[in-house]
């Protein structure tokens, strides 16, 4: 390995030629120098190679030191620093560079969901009494930070942190050393990144703290789902009263604050808190962010390429799918080393009557306990108060400042959701702003209801809205009366995939599966930072959909896995989760993906299935995947063998290869191009019982007729690990669609299930739109 100084003294003479023909640009970012696998063994000595580097380009140590944002010196090697756009791009042809990345921003994507899950100490054989509730296991969260003083965060009972635990309590505003604790065992943030972008953060502006600390909610809401101590009485405004606990209460949680309450997370930032997760010894990751279509490729991806480091040191990394669903091609954090999490329904519902002058009743669901009295209110449609310098289109859907502030005044709106304008948020907004008194939303059906802390918002679907407006066109002074929301469990059919949560096929890679799995992300119930609420008192427990939610759910469950299996592989913990999940709901109905229309669930919208718990602590078998078998995708993407040797920090020869995608030892098989045939390999591992006898079923994608060979796998004491062939023909000759099947490996004990996704295509230039 060559000496970092020589790699400097190289840089000097290099940069005499550039420096006279490059002129200074107008504009200063951060980028991001990325420069693979860790170099050596002794980090302290990588910024100093770094500060060579910039001082070449930059003219002197001092401006180099000025420059630098981040060294990545323990999972990875690279720096983030300020240079314009020609220093940029010099620095990405020098040796040793894998790649030069733009700082980007991401955004940020219980009392009932971990018993829905079965995820309970009741349970003497289950996963949380196996794992002892995940004592042993650190999470790490990547989020907004953390509020420690919740409840959810007490470590009564708590274990001191592990000797292997190196990371530390980072202190700032509002924040010290005496915040972490046997629970919080670690927190660090990161804003230099963020300030190259933005300019140096105020906090007298509004609320935020230069610390770990919590001034959004979201991170302490994550934190408290994946890992929170138990709560009793927790209710949100008297609503979903019960018993708050995280996933995995015993386990340890270590804290990096990379997003900002004046908008978003960047990726400087993100890479550096990689960086020191892998040097600190955090068992898996939870990352509640993304940034929506069009995908970067991987080695322009900073999340895949910091949890590619943090997956080759053993570390799982579980990721938000998104919320741009129901849309297809909207999947975010795709990489395949991911668990990519998609959102899902509970059984927990908020039936709130409205009742109409005329005594009818209507029931549809809202967070209401407080605000209007028991009494009717004049009831006015939105349509018909548009304001001057709006249309009645804009004004039907209370679009913002569509609305005559003198016609709606202590009054309740009754909206429609339109194409253009679906948010309810807004709709709120916007009545609150005219001092409505209520608004009425009538929507596409969803179970995602909405939090409003200033009036009640009841949505409905569209029948019961059209009803509410004949009613309205046949009476002079129409009146209305919302009733306070209760709280019903087990009446509602659940899991049913969210209708915000993305969906596959993956847009950058189609044939590796995303999302893999699907778990509750809506209407989660869970800590709070006070110091974001609108409310007095404030909030200490929140409400709050999406895939940020139903991502440390997952988090959770690999960390009771982790406990359980201390051995297993990501790719293992990974397959476990995918090959148990369930493709039916408590009713043993099929899952239904919510939508314009709602249909059935198929593995573009959770994957394997809805995660199984329980089951995933003995799959059976696991499809393993080694790093090595990355390489190949990165291949296939255009990378050369001295930029994948570099990231890998390994020698890499590129093969010529067809098949090298689909034969990725995945726990899913998808096909998007299938002409005439095509064989798969994949290679199992026994992880049940010593001798065991395995036959395959298939349920074979319509369109498409599969065999598998051989059809009989045996394990014994000696054959642990065993291969097979999936055969695929196409039965059509036309240019088709997605079809969804399975393949099936059963013993009697186990049934280990891989999602089967195969489409037809006669011609290439075809795209289907």
């Amino acid at each position: 390995m060559a000496c970092p100084w020589m790699f400097g003294i190289l840089v000097s003479h290099l940069l005499v030629q550039c420096c006279r023909n490059s002129g200074v640009l107008a504009s200063s970012n951060a980028y991001i120098v990325y420069m693979g696998a860790r170099q050596h063994d002794e980090p302290e000595l990588v910024p100093v190679s770094h500060h060579e580097i910039l001082s070449g380009i930059l003219g002197s140590e001092e401006a180099a030191k000025d420059s630098i944002l981040y060294s990545y010196k323990h999972g990875f090697s690279g720096f983030a620093a300020i240079l314009n756009h020609s220093q940029a791009k010099f620095i990405a042809d020098l040796p040793g560079v894998v790649h030069v990345i733009p700082n980007r921003i991401f955004s940020v994507q219980t009392t009932r969901s971990w018993d829905f899950l079965h995820v309970n100490p009741d349970i003497q054989s289950g996963i949380l009494s196996k794992s002892h509730s995940g004592a042993g296991s650190i999470i790490g969260m990547m989020d907004t930070g953390i509020w420690p003083e919740s409840e959810s965060f007490r470590d009564d009972g708590m274990a001191d942190a592990p000797t292997r635990w190196l990371g530390i309590c980072q202190e700032g505003e509002g924040f010290n050393a005496s915040n972490c604790n046997r629970k919080i065992i670690g927190a660090r943030w990161y804003i230099k990144g963020y300030e190259a972008e933005f300019g140096k953060l105020n906090t007298t502006q509004g609320v935020e703290f230069l610390s770990p600390r919590d001034a959004v909610g979201h991170g302490t809401h994550t934190s408290s789902t994946a890992a929170g101590s138990l709560v009793e009485n927790v209710s949100f405004a008297g609503l979903a009263r019960g018993l708050a606990r995280g996933g995995a209460p015993a386990a340890w949680l270590a804290i990096y604050k990379i997003c900002w309450s004046t908008g978003g997370c960047s990726s400087a930032d993100l890479l550096a808190a990689f960086d020191d997760a892998i040097a600190d010894g955090v068992d898996v990751l939870s990352v509640s962010l993304g940034a929506s279509p069009p995908l970067p490729s991987y080695v322009d991806d900073t999340l895949a390429i910091g949890s590619f480091h943090a997956v080759a040191k053993g570390i799982t990394v579980v990721c938000s799918g998104g919320n741009s669903g129901p849309y297809p091609q909207t999947v975010i954090n795709t990489a395949p080393w991911i668990i990519t999490v998609a959102a899902s329904t509970i059984d927990r519902a908020f039936p709130t009557a409205i009742t109409l002058g005329n005594n009818q009743t209507f029931v549809g669901q809202a967070f209401y306990t407080r605000g209007l009295r028991d009494r009717f209110y004049p009831i006015v449609y939105g349509e018909d108060i548009a304001s001057t310098n709006s249309d009645e289109d804009s004004a039907r859907s209370c679009e913002d400042e569509s609305l005559n502030a003198t016609l709606a005044r202590g009054k309740v709106v009754l909206c429609f959701q339109s194409r253009s304008q679906r948010s309810a948020t807004v709709a709120i907004s916007t009545v609150t702003a005219v001092k409505g008194v209520g608004l009425i939303l009538a929507q596409f059906p969803s179970k995602d209801v909405i939090v409003s802390p200033r009036i009640p918002c009841v949505q409905v679907d569209f029948t019961i809205g059209t009803s509410l407006l004949t009613y309205m066109e046949a009476t002079r002074n129409p009146l209305v009366k919302i009733t306070s929301s209760r709280t019903c469990i087990g009446k509602q059919i659940s899991p049913e995939v969210a209708v915000f949560s993305s969906r596959g096929p993956s847009s950058l890679s189609p044939s590796v599966l995303k999302p893999d799995v699907a778990a509750p992300g809506v209407s989660i119930l869970a800590s709070w930072s006070p110091a974001s609420s609108e409310l007095d008192p404030p909030l200490n427990f929140k409400m709050e959909s999406g895939t940020s939610m139903s991502c440390p759910h997952i988090s959770s469950i690999v960390a009771l896995l982790k406990a359980i299996h201390p051995s297993w592989t990501p790719a293992m913990i990974k397959s476990s989760l995918v090959t148990t999940a369930s493709t039916k709901d408590q009713y043993h109905q099929n899952i239904v993906a919510e939508g314009a229309p709602h249909k059935r669930a198929d593995a573009f919208d959770y994957g394997g299935g809805h995660v199984n718990a329980n089951r995933a602590v003995n799959p059976g078998l696991v499809y393993d995947t080694e790093m090595s078998e990355y390489v190949c995708l990165l291949c296939f993407m255009g990378y050369n063998n001295s930029a994948i040797s570099t990231m890998t920090g390994k020698p890499t020869q590129c093969k010529e290869s067809g098949n090298c995608l689909i034969n990725l030892n995945l726990p899913s098989i998808v096909i998007p191009n299938l002409k005439q045939g095509v064989t798969v390999s994949r290679v199992v591992t026994n992880v049940g019982p010593i001798n065991s006898i395995y036959t395959a079923r298939i349920e074979a994608p319509v369109g498409t007729y599969v065999r598998v060979k051989p059809s009989v796998l045996s394990f014994n004491s000696s054959t642990t690990k065993l291969k097979f062939r999936v055969i695929f023909n196409s039965l059509l000759r036309v240019q088709g669609r997605y079809s969804f099947g399975n393949l099936f490996w059963e013993d009697g004990l186990h049934e280990v299930r891989i999602p089967l996704v195969v489409r037809t295509v006669i011609d290439d230039s075809y795209a289907q739109t």
